[in-house]
């Protein structure tokens, strides 16, 4: 099978179980990705392949870029933890080309496969959610991301090309991010000036950072992220509000606009532990932003669309827009 077989825009539907079964070591993965318990869900159904993932973020330190192949993203496929602990992480899945075949622009959704079909591919699935060792720990797709992938350095030019000629990004946006933003921004990097961090002030004293009171946000409400200056006040010198971090060239865009309140954060999977962290205060997901890849430091093109964590203090609650739909509100669970 061509490792550049699919692309975005195509129509996919999963092969068969005994086919994928058939891939997979006994770990439960192929080739360092692992088929996730989420995923067999997606069974009898067509998608439309969103991104080649040529390249993803690496975010256990040291932060950075990983090559993978043969790997695509489908469009709203998500893991919903459910087979993780209920972890709320949310992560694009990573779907091997060889769990998938191509569809016809007009073929049906191929018939689902009974429980006796499934049953092997969902014990080992099952089976391989958790450490063999330590119990309490989970592996899924990111915890063994870096056994899926190979180092890639931020100067290896072939990325940029690759995500070009893949249909990931048109080549316009490609030269236009590489070379006005991200040249500049290594070059910053090198020379230990980062790019895109908030106007904090000169001094800040700890004990007095501005402290909005809370607003007990639930899924479906309106907030409008406050300012850079209004942000900034309320992070320490790591750019951190209660341990949680303010990517600031990601984030800092949005001050200003207003979104709808996506869900509320308690829980997730430490990508290098496999622990199951559990958050002490507000951890906040909206509906729309994303990290898109083009205001990554070390991580150029990134096609893994993190979800931001948002801290009450950095919104403000607003009246939904007179035309707002509410169908969020009705959404059950992550995947489409």
């Amino acid at each position: 099978m061509s490792a550049d077989r699919l692309h975005p825009g195509d129509r996919v539907a999963l092969r068969p179980p005994s086919d994928i079964l058939a891939t997979l070591d006994g770990g439960g993965a192929l080739e360092g990705t692992l088929f996730m318990p989420e995923m067999l869900a997606s069974f009898g159904r067509v998608f439309t392949v969103a991104k080649r993932v040529e390249k993803v973020c690496d975010t256990i330190c040291p932060v950075g870029s990983r090559r993978m192949q043969g790997v695509v993203f489908l469009e709203n496929q998500r893991c919903d933890g459910a087979g993780h602990g209920g972890c709320q992480a949310a992560c694009r899945l990573y779907w091997k080309e060889s769990w998938l075949a191509l569809m016809a622009p007009n073929a049906l959704p191929p018939r689902p496969p009974g429980e006796a079909a499934v049953a092997k591919l969902r014990e080992l699935a099952a089976a391989n959610a958790r450490n063999r060792q330590d119990a309490g720990l989970f592996r899924c797709q990111a915890t063994e991301m870096r056994r899926a992938s190979t180092p890639l350095s931020v100067w290896d030019v072939r990325q940029y090309v690759r995500e070009a000629q893949s249909g990931n990004v048109s080549w316009g946006t490609m030269l236009r991010i590489t070379l006005l933003r991200a040249l500049a921004w290594e070059l910053l990097a090198k020379a230990r000036r980062p790019a895109g961090m908030l106007p904090r002030p000169r001094h800040v004293n700890v004990a007095a950072w501005a402290r909005p009171g809370r607003l007990d946000l639930q899924p479906g409400d309106w907030v409008e992220v406050r300012s850079a200056a209004e942000i900034a006040a309320t992070l320490d010198a790591k750019n951190m509000n209660k341990g949680l971090y303010f990517s600031a060239p990601e984030m800092a865009t949005e001050c200003g606009k207003q979104f709808q309140v996506r869900r509320r954060i308690s829980r997730i999977i430490e990508e290098s532990t496999g622990r199951m962290l559990t958050f002490k205060n507000d951890c906040i997901e909206l509906e729309g932003p994303l990290c898109r890849g083009d205001r990554s430091h070390g991580r150029w093109f990134c096609a893994r669309e993190i979800y931001p964590y948002w801290r009450e203090a950095w919104l403000k609650r607003v009246a939904a827009p007179p035309a707002a739909e509410t169908s969020l509100v009705e959404r059950v669970g992550v995947n489409a």
